[in-house]
């Protein structure tokens, strides 16, 4: 398989995503302001978790720009990291829509943080084929970010059952931290 094709597939299983969780969004009933209320716990929900799903979508898309070649490792593991991608419409939904309940909010935290171990899984298996003098390795470095994100996500969880504002409030951050596509990996991209 090649690279563009990994890509093109991964594009649209994230499309696809995207597309059913707007679709789990309802219609408001009234034609007031009031009518928007009840969505709001939904609707910030979605925008959680489409801003998660595209910061996904860019820093694969410009970690696949330091792969030169891919192997079955790396296949597999983007599928991993597709698998756990793909509950995102449905632990949207339940958060959402029990308004940020413990459970829900706790299992959207564990999506999230085995979506991040996915990440770094793929990452791993994209290091390895190509070498630890390779651009991605180079650009990796500690990866004190994948690391502090996989952390927040596991304190997410565990205080989900506390405080499940808490929670979403983390979910946010990590989400701020990586809005910007990754740096490290965009200077490698010129040298």
């Amino acid at each position: 398989m090649t690279k563009g094709r990994l890509e093109a597939f991964s594009d649209g299983v994230v499309a696809i995503l995207i597309t059913i969780m707007v679709l789990e969004l309802r219609i408001p009933h009234g034609a007031g302001w009031e009518a928007l209320r009840p969505m709001i716990p939904d609707f910030s929900t979605y925008v959680l978790s489409f801003v998660l799903l595209g910061i996904y979508w860019n820093n694969h898309h410009h970690m696949l720009h330091t792969a030169e070649r891919i192997n079955g490792r790396i296949l597999w593991a983007n599928l991993h990291l597709l698998f756990w991608l793909s509950l995102f419409p449905v632990v949207t939904g339940w958060m959402g829509g029990s308004h940020f309940a413990p459970a829900p909010t706790a299992v959207y935290g564990v999506v999230m943080l085995l979506a991040a171990v996915a990440y770094t899984i793929l990452q791993a298996a994209i290091v390895a084929e190509h070498g630890p003098g390779s651009k991605l390795a180079a650009a990796l470095g500690k990866d004190v970010k994948g690391k502090v994100s996989l952390g927040a996500y596991a304190a997410a969880v565990a205080c989900a059952f506390v405080a499940p504002w808490i929670s979403a409030a983390i979910y946010g951050l990590v989400a701020l931290m990586w809005l910007a596509p990754d740096p490290r990996i965009e200077s490698r991209m010129r040298d």
